[in-house]
């Protein structure tokens, strides 16, 4: 059996020696040390730190890029990437990061990382791909949601709502991931 692929969605502004670049960086750690294999959108900030993180441990890293990013922000995959799955645009880039993950966990992040939770989760609804574990770390995504579903609850029946894990923390948020993989 193949090692278990664990995609992680996070913001890239966050820096080193920052709080939210050591969470990231623990979770890579974590997520390495139980013998994932991870993914992350390969470049700065979060994706820096959980590469970095997973990488320490020996774990498989890699890294999902596109040439519409580094058009836009000079920027390319970090040292901690051992394979690079290179495509022209964010739109494959995204659907690779989806399709080549068993479980995905976001922590974390702005437009990106919302756009990344909600075209996971909406496959998902739609059965367009099967349903994997999408675990969102952190009390900025539980009030996000929170509001989410309380002003738009018509339009998000209950068995959508469960297809998102909440967690407080990244530990937890493995703690998680191991009871459904």
């Amino acid at each position: 059996m193949s090692k278990k692929r664990v995609v992680v969605f996070g913001g890239s502004s966050t820096k080193p020696g920052e709080p939210t670049y050591e969470e990231a960086h623990r979770l890579g750690n974590l997520l390495g040390s139980a013998g994932y294999t991870v993914l992350t959108g390969g470049y700065i900030g979060t994706m820096e730190a959980v590469s970095r993180g997973a990488a320490e441990t020996g774990a498989h890293v890699v890294g999902v890029t596109c040439d519409e990013i580094e058009a836009w922000r000079p920027v390319h995959a970090n040292q901690w990437v051992m394979e690079e799955m290179r495509f022209s645009t964010l739109r494959e880039r995204l659907f690779a990061l989806i399709g080549n993950s068993d479980a995905a966990i976001a922590l974390p992040g702005g437009p990106g990382t919302l756009a990344e939770i909600s075209l996971l989760w909406n496959q998902m609804i739609i059965g367009s791909i099967t349903p994997c574990q999408l675990i969102l770390v952190g009390e900025g995504w539980k009030k996000t949601f929170d509001t989410f579903f309380h002003t738009q609850c018509d339009y998000i029946p209950a068995s959508q709502r469960e297809m998102l894990e909440f967690s407080p923390n990244v530990e937890q948020a493995i703690d998680c991931l191991q009871n459904i993989l």
